[in-house]
């Protein structure tokens, strides 16, 4: 699982998606590029099962992603599965859970369901893409 998760650092270090990568001992955590409040992606062991997520302490960063898919309509999930799709990745996206934890950090994630670099490097950069276009991760948006 090292070696997975040290591979998928150095291709997300080289993507330029990110503003930071960090490596750690059981995660590689990316921080979300141009979010103006903390938020970062994290692919993760936990328990021999790989996850993928999106995290942030800010309630309102939360609450303006959750603002969108109310009112665009469409599960997350399908965003999610829009974006593996674009990377050449086919199958369905595991049910994704939105919820605060014992961190209190608002939370989506999700199992990762093969355990192998190219899924994980795939799923990791699919979350990026479609929480970037969701409320105020990506940054300032023209409303003009």
């Amino acid at each position: 699982m090292q070696d997975l998760l040290n591979t998928v650092s150095h291709q997300a270090s080289t993507s330029g998606v990110f503003s930071r990568v960090e490596a750690l001992a059981d995660r590689v955590r990316c921080h979300a590029k141009g979010s103006p409040e903390p938020a970062w992606y994290e692919l993760a062991d936990v328990g021999g099962t790989l996850i993928v997520r999106f995290a942030t302490p800010d309630r309102w960063l939360s609450e303006s992603i959750e603002s969108d898919l109310m009112h665009y309509g469409d599960p997350i999930e399908e965003l999610v599965e829009e974006e593996l799709a674009e990377l050449g990745w086919r199958g369905k996206v595991p049910s994704i859970k939105h919820f605060r934890d014992d961190q209190k950090l608002y939370t989506f994630e999700n199992t990762v369901p093969a355990m192998d670099v190219e899924t994980a490097a795939k799923f990791l950069m699919a979350y990026e893409a479609a929480f970037r276009a969701l409320g105020d991760v990506g940054g300032e948006k023209d409303d003009e």
